[in-house]
């Protein structure tokens, strides 16, 4: 390890600053372009010691576990809550910008659609049991040791105001001081509590943890690896007026205002069309919304997603047909005859993108797609493959909903040339 002073030159794509030096580019978290900072350095990382001129960009930070001051904030939930709004934004965007021009995409990326503190009704909380009480918060960077939270500004109020219950019932469910996970859900009727990795409940610790929820207020439902636990109330989403009750640990959208925003881009591109692909379609975000509109063929690798999204169909009035297809479109994609039949093609796969459906999508000949993006690297890939194709890309959105994180969403809608 070695101490040194550098001025940092940029954001990473992950939210480090970087600084330019002999020895090849630095990343010191916590750190903002033009600043001058000491570091340790232990070979291409760098641990902030001392600020030594601020930049003009930076801000207190909302959250005490972030760090007083925004330097080596102990909290790993957070990485950019020491920049200031306007650059904030303009990282999230500039992030797609980038993406896209690395595949030679030349767009006018729209403005970012902003998320604000609060709104997070979806987090993924670590616990784990100690011999006095029971940490719950998140991991610190790069590490495993979990930092126990009393706050947390990017989560619903609704899930903040009930972590000491939430960490009532880990206490009452994990026996050992291995570390877990719960995927914290808020829905209308509750909050839907998934535990991952508790050893098998005995059937003592059953009685004891189904006692504990049923003595609590606000919690809809409550699993242990994958499988229920107590389900006081039904934990139900809405997605464009159609109910959706969503398996345990299901994915769902982080924010009900990005949801909304994703879908209402998806809904206006594909205008009127009578019959429309829906792949990677989880537990119907955008297939209810659609159904709307005309009918709509939904493809999904999670049965169980796929049968809460054919609950959520039945059972709602107004929709036009839905069919659903449980299919893994890595392994088989839809084919390029397959997709003829259909006027607009909307897909919204994991991290990996689409490639193998994409180039299935791109011989198809569909006059609307939309591309629903987490990872703007994968998408210009993408998109790069529709265009190439003959499609002409008329519009790519930068949607936040992982508040002060490097992560940002997209949407890019084309249309056949």
């Amino acid at each position: 390890m070695s101490a040194q002073t550098v001025t940092i030159s940029r954001l990473g794509a992950q939210g480090d600053g970087i600084a330019h030096t002999d020895q090849g580019p630095l990343y010191v978290p916590f750190a903002l372009p033009g600043e001058t900072v000491s570091v340790a350095r232990i070979k291409n990382q760098g641990t902030l010691i001392s600020l030594l001129t601020p930049s003009p960009e930076r801000q207190a930070p909302a959250c005490r576990h972030f760090g007083p001051d925004g330097v080596n904030g102990t909290c790993g939930g957070c990485t950019l809550q020491h920049l200031k709004d306007a650059p904030y934004h303009a990282f999230k965007r500039n992030l797609v910008i980038e993406a896209l021009k690395a595949k030679s995409i030349e767009i006018d990326v729209d403005p970012l659609v902003v998320a604000h503190p609060g709104e997070r009704r979806r987090v993924a909380l670590a616990a784990r049991r100690t011999e006095k009480d029971m940490l719950l918060g998140f991991n610190q960077a790069e590490t495993h040791h979990i930092v126990d939270i009393q706050e947390c500004p990017i989560a619903a109020p609704g899930i903040v105001a009930r972590l000491e219950t939430i960490r009532a019932i880990a206490k009452m469910l994990a026996t050992s001081a291995d570390a877990f996970r719960i995927t914290v859900l808020e829905t209308p009727a509750g909050l839907d509590l998934a535990f991952e990795g508790l050893k098998p409940l005995s059937d003592k610790q059953r009685r004891a943890g189904i006692e504990t929820v049923l003595a609590q207020r606000g919690i809809a439902r409550v699993s242990v690896n994958g499988e229920i636990l107590v389900e006081p109330v039904k934990p139900v989403i809405d997605f464009g007026g159609a109910s959706v009750t969503p398996p345990p640990g299901a994915f769902t959208q982080a924010t009900k205002p990005a949801e909304d925003a994703m879908a209402n881009l998806v809904i206006a591109h594909v205008g009127k069309a009578k019959r429309i692909a829906d792949l990677f379609a989880g537990a119907g975000t955008f297939t209810l919304r659609l159904a709307r509109i005309g009918r709509v063929h939904a493809a999904e690798s999670d049965d169980k997603a796929l049968k809460a999204l054919d609950h959520g169909a039945r059972n709602t009035q107004g929709l036009k047909p839905v069919t659903v297809e449980k299919r893994d479109l890595f392994r088989r994609p839809l084919t390029a005859q397959e997709l003829k039949v259909f006027d607009a093609v909307v897909f919204d796969p994991p991290r990996a993108g689409a490639e193998a459906q994409v180039k299935e999508i791109a011989r198809s000949g569909v006059k609307k797609i939309v591309a629903v993006s987490c990872n703007p690297l994968t998408l210009a890939r993408d998109l790069a493959i529709l265009i190439e194709a003959g499609y002409r890309l008329t519009r790519v959105t930068p949607i936040d909903q992982f508040l002060w994180s490097p992560h940002v969403e997209a949407v890019a809608v084309l249309e056949k040339a």
